[in-house]
């Protein structure tokens, strides 16, 4: 009778996790469908049934800059998440294990800036790029977020619950403190800096409001902005659009996907030292 009612439990439980599923993936099912579909064919949207082309991703890229928006996203993209592994990890291995006064200000301002609202800065942070040139550039995608507190406040965390005894050994070895930081310390982050970077690549792919505010030519615009253009004030050319953003997708799916195990093994890893 116990087993019984565990197995009615158990298919309970996997109807329900199919349905949310299905109900996840259909807004994506149905925009690689629309992108794959006529123009004007609108009217007879069917997942599975009417015309497919390619014709729309032909288009998107021979039509109009997607693919300087793609390379535009993907270079800031990197740019950024390599920025915020580099100095978000040296900064946090210097809050982590010297507990003095200034890291310890420091460290409160991080906290401090966490509680601040980004969209505060939209105006300081465009005078600021006027005033020091680099507004619509490349540079001003960059610069202010290849430091992020977020990524300072995670890997603080995480290098503190790692032993200090393997640091102390290397040390009487006559390791310096860069080869202890980036030999040993570093490889044991590997969990940590995987979540940190699928977490900052997300953010930078996605953005859309500073990109559309620090930047007003095609050639340094993001993907998210390239997206919006497409986007005219009479009409919208849906099956263009959908292309657009399936596209956008692919290189995150892909990301996620070779970070997976990472992430799971740096949540798994965080949960059992907590």
């Amino acid at each position: 009778m116990v087993g019984r009612v565990g197995a009615v439990g158990q298919t309970i439980r996997y109807a329900v996790l199919g349905a949310i599923l299905i109900g996840m993936l259909f807004p994506f099912g149905w925009m690689v469908r629309v992108s794959l579909m006529e123009s004007g064919s609108l009217s007879n949207i069917g997942l599975f049934s009417g015309s497919f082309t390619l014709e729309n991703y032909i288009g998107l890229f021979e039509q109009t800059s997607m693919g300087r928006y793609f390379f535009n996203s993907i270079l800031v993209g990197l740019v950024v998440t390599v920025g915020n592994l580099l100095f978000g990890f040296m900064v946090a291995y210097a809050l982590a294990r010297y507990q003095t006064l200034p890291n310890k200000l420091l460290f409160f301002s991080v906290i401090v800036i966490l509680m601040i609202p980004a969209h505060i800065v939209i105006i300081p942070l465009y005078l600021m790029a006027v005033k020091a040139k680099i507004y619509d550039s490349y540079w001003a995608l960059i610069l202010p977020w290849v430091v992020n507190p977020i990524g300072i406040f995670l890997m603080k965390q995480y290098i503190e619950s790692i032993p200090r005894s393997m640091e102390e050994a290397a040390r009487i070895d006559g390791a310096g403190e860069l080869r202890i930081l980036f030999t040993v310390v570093m490889p044991l982050c590997k969990p940590a800096m995987a979540v940190l970077a699928i977490q900052v690549f997300f953010t930078n792919w996605n953005s859309f409001l500073f990109p559309y505010i620090l930047t007003q030519s095609e050639s340094v615009r993001t993907l998210p902005v390239g997206l919006a253009m497409l986007q005219g004030h009479q009409a919208i050319d849906w099956q263009h659009l959908m292309a657009g953003s399936t596209v956008a997708v692919l290189p995150v799916l892909v990301l996620f996907i070779f970070l997976q195990r990472r992430i799971v093994s740096g949540i798994t890893a965080g949960a059992i030292k907590q």
